[in-house]
């Protein structure tokens, strides 16, 4: 019983945030194009790189959480290799991109 009202639910739960991360990542790049024109117009240094950077930080964040829970409807071992191969790319972006921040926030 539990089973089944989990591989009803989950689906939705995953698919929403997968919807929040590309939320998330149109709502930063639309910010950090806005900001970066605002810049070139006002001749102002504005930090667009670390803003878009820390969106698309948050935007990981969202995704992995719905690729951990993918984990539980795994059925076979070629799918949770598959998914285990996905979560480790995402987690190398992240961990990329807060590296990137550091390196940009230090200057």
């Amino acid at each position: 019983m539990l089973e089944e009202l989990i591989a009803q639910v989950l689906p939705w739960i995953i698919g929403i945030l997968e919807l929040m991360g590309i939320f998330v990542v149109l709502v930063s790049a639309v910010g950090a194009f806005i900001r970066y024109i605002r810049g070139l117009i006002t001749r102002e240094e504005v930090d667009v790189k670390f803003a878009f950077a820390n969106g698309l930080a948050t935007s990981l964040e969202f995704k992995m959480a719905a690729e951990i829970l993918k984990t539980v409807l795994v059925r076979e071992m070629s799918e949770l290799l598959v998914l285990g191969a996905v979560i480790l790319l995402r987690a190398l972006l992240s961990f990329l991109i807060h590296f990137e921040m550091q390196q940009n926030h230090k200057k």
